[in-house]
């Protein structure tokens, strides 16, 4: 059986917890900042967890996280 390759684009995005759930960051904090309110980009600061519709697809993604 060949090694499975890791998609980089996914390993550079996504981070497997010890729990086995997965990390993402959130979107909408990279420009046009200033008409976003301060409430919202410290919200958006804190990570997030996938949807677990997505979880399959990402976790085929990353064979060995």
């Amino acid at each position: 059986m060949p090694k499975l390759k890791t998609k980089k684009s996914a390993a550079k995005r996504f981070v497997v917890r010890a729990g086995g759930s997965i990390k993402r960051a959130q979107a909408f904090r990279r420009h046009i900042l200033t008409k976003k309110a301060s409430k919202v980009k410290r919200r958006l600061r804190a990570p997030a967890e996938i949807h677990p519709a997505d979880a399959a697809v990402v976790r085929r993604m990353l064979p060995y996280a």
